[in-house]
């Protein structure tokens, strides 16, 4: 097992540098990308459902069968359940565009992704890392944990905007306005990367930060893109609003 999960994580190491460089050419083709020529498709809804399946799931066998549960593990469990449950049960069918189309590949690879990243971080927090009482206070600990649920905060309440303002405006697309869209176009991807983040320094994990990276190279250039779309699309986009990171970038 040690082989694989090690195979695995230079996997999605390297994937990362692969997708990093792609997304910043070919915008993943979904939502205000969605373009015809990637095959067969389904609702919004069922794809989100299907692809975060892998998550919660694999992290919640490896919890369960771990020799080595103890509160910080059960916070762990939950932290990540936190946010897998909602993407996959409630936010298929709260999203702006539940109803639109999805494309199969896309539902396959990220269910792949999934499927690879829920083992690394089951297996490596669950099984290979020990964690004791004293884990609760150490400032990885609560570092970490403030650090997610900040991002916790802002990616749901960006979800919940979004989804407002397509109820609000039907399929015609929109500038956001308000809160963290006067400063970035995309808040929904800020939180999750700063989610993730958090979760790495939570757990102090190898398979933490490998997952933080790949949010980053997946999430990164995607803003980046929507950033742009936004800019061509709206003329009287505000000059000073920034992608991804306020004030930075």
């Amino acid at each position: 097992m040690n082989t694989i999960y090690n195979f695995t994580v230079i996997l999605i190491l390297s994937l990362a540098g692969v997708v990093f460089l792609l997304l910043f050419y070919v915008s993943a083709p979904y939502g205000k990308f969605l373009r015809k020529g990637w095959g067969p498709s389904v609702r919004s809804k069922w794809a989100w459902m299907i692809m975060e399946a892998p998550s919660p799931v694999l992290i919640a066998i490896f919890f369960l069968t771990s020799d080595k549960k103890n509160l910080p593990q059960v916070i762990f469990i939950c932290i990540w359940l936190s946010h897998y449950i909602h993407r996959t049960l409630i936010y298929p069918f709260t999203q702006s565009g539940s109803n639109k189309s999805y494309p199969g590949i896309l539902i396959c690879m990220a269910f792949i992704f999934n499927c690879l990243n829920g083992f690394i971080n089951g297996y490596g927090v669950f099984h290979l890392m020990s964690y004791d009482l004293s884990w609760l206070k150490s400032w990885q600990f609560s570092t970490g944990g403030l650090i997610f649920l900040a991002g916790f905060v802002i990616n749901k309440t960006a979800d919940e905007k979004l989804r407002i303002l397509r109820n609000e405006n039907g399929e015609e697309y929109v500038l956001p306005k308000g809160w963290l869209f006067n400063y970035i176009s995309c808040p929904h991807y800020f939180g999750e990367i700063i989610e993730w983040g958090g979760w790495a320094i939570l757990t102090w994990s190898l398979p933490g930060f490998v997952f933080f990276i790949f949010t980053i190279a997946n999430l990164f250039p995607r803003g980046m893109m929507s950033h742009k779309w936004y800019k061509e699309k709206f003329p009287d986009y505000p000059g000073k609003r920034k992608a991804l990171i306020p004030f930075i970038i």
